[in-house]
C-alpha cells in the first residue's frame, strides 16, 4: 500500500494548488481525480472555456464596430462555431496539459479514479477499469467541488434543456436562448450566444440580474446589455419547463402572479452550483456534512476529523476559483506549523460580460443593512481620456468608505479591464487603505486605471477633477 503525508481528493484550482504547496513545504503529496483530465471544472468546463467564447466572441461583435474605427471589412463575416469550439478545446487542453506538468515538476503522484473513504486515514481509488487500489493518508484535503443545481420538476436531457457543460459545446447558435438564473453563469454564456446571433432571454427569480453583488452594478449591466439586445424577466418564478421536439416552453410566475411563456429551442438552467460528495462515503471517516451538503469546517478548514480538511466550493463560502486557491494553500501552510489567513471579505467577484463587472468589499446594501456610515464617491468611464480612445464607455467605479474613518469598504466597478482593475482596490483594502490613499497615488495617463483614482477623489470631500 502506498502512503502519502497528504492527499488530496479533487484536481480543481482548490485541489492542485493545495497539492503543489503541500509539495513545496516538503510534503509526500498525492491527488485523486475521478476524470482522466486534471483542473476539474474551472479549467474543463468552467472558468477557461467560458472565457475561451466570451473572447472569440467579442472579436466577433468587435466588428461592427471596426467602421468607427476607420477599418472598412469588405466582404461577408461569418461565424464557424465548430472551430470557434475546437478552439476553445484547444485552449482547455494546453491549460489541463500544464497542470500534467506542474503534478512532474513537484512529483506529485496522480492517481485517476474515484476517490472515497475507507477510514479517516485509507482512500479507495475506484478506477475506470474497474480495479481500485487503496493507499494510506496522514492527512487529506477534501477538494471535491461542486456541480450544477437544477430545479425538482426540470429534467435537464442535455440537448436542449442544458447546464452550462453542454452551453459549452453547442453544435449550432441557438435561435432562442431561454436562460433560467440570472447569476454570473447564465449572463456570461448568454452575452456568448447573444453576440452570435442568438435572441437571448433571461429569467430570474431575484427583483435584478446578478443579485449578490451591489444594486447599482446590476442596474448598469441590465441597462448595457438590453442595449445589446438581451431581455429579461426578473421577479418571475419558473414554474415549468417541457421539451417537445426541437422547442423548449418555459413558464414563469411574475409577481402579480401572471404567468408568461417563452418559447426557445434551447434553455439553459443556471441557477446555482451545489457541493459535490457523491461517492466519497464522508461518513466512513466521521467526517461531518451538512443540511446544505457542504463539508462542515472550522476558522482552520479543519474538518469533524482533525486529520481530514476540506476547500473550495465542497465548503462555505463563495464558488470562486480564487477562494479555493487560497484555502489550498492556506491548509498546506497550517499543515507545515505556520500561521496563514484569509479575509474572505477581499475575495473579489467578478463578471467577465462586456463591459466586465468586478467588486471587493461591502456592498452599500450591505452596509445599510448594518447601519454603517459611509460615504461614495463615484467616477463614470465616459469621463476617462481612455474609455473614449477605445470607445469603452459604459459603466463606472464606485468606492465606499468609512465615513468617520475615510478607510475603504467596498470597491464596485463595470466597465472595460476592471476585472483586472479590482486587484488594486484588494491590494488597497489589504493594507487597509483610506480613499484619501489611493487618490493620492500616481495612476498612469491615459489609463483605464484612473477611474480608480478618480472615484477616490470623489468620495473624499467629493474632489473628482474630470467630471
Amino acid at each position: 500500500m502506498s502512503s502519502f503525508d497528504v492527499v488530496i481528493i479533487g484536481s480543481g484550482p482548490g485541489g492542485y494548488v493545495s497539492a503543489i504547496r503541500c509539495a513545496q513545504l516538503g510534503f509526500k503529496t498525492a491527488i485523486v481525480e475521478k476524470y482522466n483530465s486534471l483542473g476539474g471544472t474551472c479549467l474543463n468546463v468552467g472558468c477557461i472555456p467560458s472565457k475561451a467564447l466570451l473572447s472569440s466572441s467579442h472579436h466577433y461583435a468587435e466588428i461592427a464596430h471596426f467602421a468607427d474605427h476607420g477599418i472598412e471589412v469588405s466582404g461577408d463575416v461569418k461565424i464557424n462555431l465548430e472551430k470557434m469550439i475546437a478552439r476553445k478545446q484547444a485552449v482547455v487542453d494546453q491549460t489541463v496539459g500544464g497542470i500534467n506538468y506542474l503534478m512532474d515538476k513537484n512529483k506529485i503522484t496522480v492517481f485517476n479514479g474515484l476517490g472515497s473513504f475507507v477510514d479517516a486515514t485509507h482512500i479507495a481509488v475506484a478506477k475506470a477499469d474497474g480495479t481500485s487500489e487503496t493507499i494510506e493518508a496522514k492527512y487529506t484535503v477534501i477538494a471535491t467541488g461542486s456541480k450544477p443545481s437544477s430545479l425538482p420538476f426540470i429534467k435537464i436531457d442535455k440537448e436542449r434543456i442544458i447546464t452550462s457543460t453542454e452551453a459549452l459545446a453547442l453544435k449550432e447558435v441557438p435561435k432562442h436562448l431561454v436562460i433560467i438564473g440570472g447569476g454570473v453563469i447564465g449572463i456570461e454564456l448568454g452575452q456568448v450566444y447573444l453576440r452570435l446571433g442568438a435572441q437571448v432571454s433571461v429569467v430570474e427569480f431575484m427583483d435584478r440580474i446578478i443579485p449578490g453583488m451591489d444594486g447599482s452594478l446590476s442596474k448598469e449591466l441590465t441597462k448595457v446589455l438590453k442595449k445589446q439586445g438581451m431581455k429579461f424577466y426578473v421577479s418571475h418564478k419558473v414554474k415549468s419547463v417541457e421539451r417537445n421536439g426541437d422547442a423548449v416552453t418555459v413558464q414563469a410566475e411574475n409577481a402579480k402572479g401572471e404567468t408568461i411563456t417563452l418559447e426557445g429551442d434551447y434553455s439553459l438552467v443556471s441557477v446555482g452550483r451545489r457541493p459535490y460528495t457523491d461517492g466519497l462515503n464522508a461518513d466512513k471517516a466521521g467526517v461531518k456534512i451538512s443540511e446544505r451538503g457542504q463539508v462542515e469546517v472550522n476558522d482552520h478548514l479543519q474538518t469533524s476529523v482533525p486529520n481530514i480538511y476540506a476547500i473550495g466550493d465542497v465548503v462555505r463560502g463563495a464558488m470562486l476559483a480564487h477562494k479555493a486557491e487560497e484555502e489550498g494553500v492556506m491548509v498546506a501552510e497550517i499543515l507545515a506549523g505556520q500561521k496563514p489567513h484569509i479575509d474572505y471579505n477581499l475575495i473579489p467577484g467578478v463578471v467577465y460580460t462586456w463591459p466586465e463587472v468586478a467588486a471587493v468589499g461591502q456592498t452599500e446594501e450591505q452596509l445599510k443593512a448594518a447601519g454603517v456610515a459611509y460615504k461614495s464617491g463615484s467616477f463614470p468611464f465616459k469621463a476617462l481620456g481612455r474609455a473614449r480612445a477605445s470607445a469603452d464607455l459604459d459603466g463606472f467605479v464606485k468606492i465606499l468608505a468609512d465615513e468617520k474613518t475615510d478607510e475603504v469598504l467596498g470597491v464596485h466597478m463595470i466597465g472595460a479591464r476592471t476585472a483586472d482593475l479590482i486587484a488594486e482596490a484588494v491590494t488597497a483594502m489589504e493594507f487597509k487603505a483610506s480613499a484619501e490613499d489611493i487618490s493620492r497615488m500616481s495612476h498612469a495617463h491615459p489609463t483605464f486605471a484612473e477611474a480608480v483614482k478618480e472615484a477616490a477623489l470623489a468620495a473624499t470631500e467629493n474632489r473628482a477633477l474630470h467630471v
